[in-house]
């Protein structure tokens, strides 16, 4: 059999088992919360068990452009706290972009293609334009949701080793963002918890970020200029 058809078909089959057996449901903050107590002890009793679990997990959302990365970050937090959930999320959300990236050049092209081809020619400007600056660009500023990017990026001529440092660079402001809200989200256990310095720091960093995101990017392309 085809070796494009077999890797097509694995990754149906990974999507439909996520939808079918109702996956999503065990990465919700929800979830988490009502769980805390016992994932944490858990977590404790075998540290190198759940970090390399929860690694995987990570990225096997991203590369299969599955909902979940979001909720995943802050729950790194709540985990791992801010430098090792940094270090992972950060690592395990560029592989798996990456991963997504190599699906659409080598297995799933026609039908990204044909799913995003509106968005494709914006992006193929803007590579064409600024080359992996554009890519630095809308990782800063998400213009274009994180796993569309993944998908049109592999359409385009922009080398994998590329999308992966680039990404990686790209995407640890946010994800510095997300994974330090999340340590406070785990730490809730009361309304007065909702009202921590911390906490509040994280949700307005969270809503500041594009705007420092935009004074980062303008600033690099002083740098360009000269």
């Amino acid at each position: 059999m085809n070796k494009r058809l077999v890797l097509l078909a694995l990754l149906a089959a990974a999507i439909l088992a996520y939808f079918w057996f109702d996956l999503g449901q065990y990465l919700s903050l929800d979830q988490f919360k009502a769980q805390q107590a016992e994932i944490i002890a858990a977590k404790d009793a075998a540290p190198a068990l759940y970090i390399g679990g929860f690694f995987l997990l990570y990225v096997g959302v991203t590369a299969l452009s599955l909902p979940g990365a979001a909720i995943m970050s802050l729950i790194a937090g709540a985990l791992f706290g801010v430098v090792t959930g940094t270090i992972l999320v950060s690592f395990a959300s560029t592989i798996g972009a990456t991963l997504a990236f190599l699906s659409s050049r080598f297995v799933l092209r026609d039908w990204v293609q044909g799913k995003f081809g509106d968005r494709l020619k914006a992006i193929d400007d803007g590579i064409a334009r600024d080359g992996a600056f554009y890519l630095f660009t809308i990782r800063l500023i998400p213009l274009f949701p994180f796993f569309v990017v993944n998908l049109v990026m592999g359409l385009t001529r922009i080398p994998a080793r590329t999308f992966y440092w680039v990404s990686q660079i790209g995407m640890l402001p946010a994800t510095i963002v997300f994974v330090n809200a999340g340590t406070q989200i785990g730490a809730i256990d009361s309304t007065a918890g909702l009202m921590s310095p911390t906490l509040i720091g994280s949700f307005v960093l969270l809503g500041l970020f594009p705007w420092i995101a935009r004074m980062l990017v303008a600033g690099a392309k002083k740098i360009r200029a000269h």
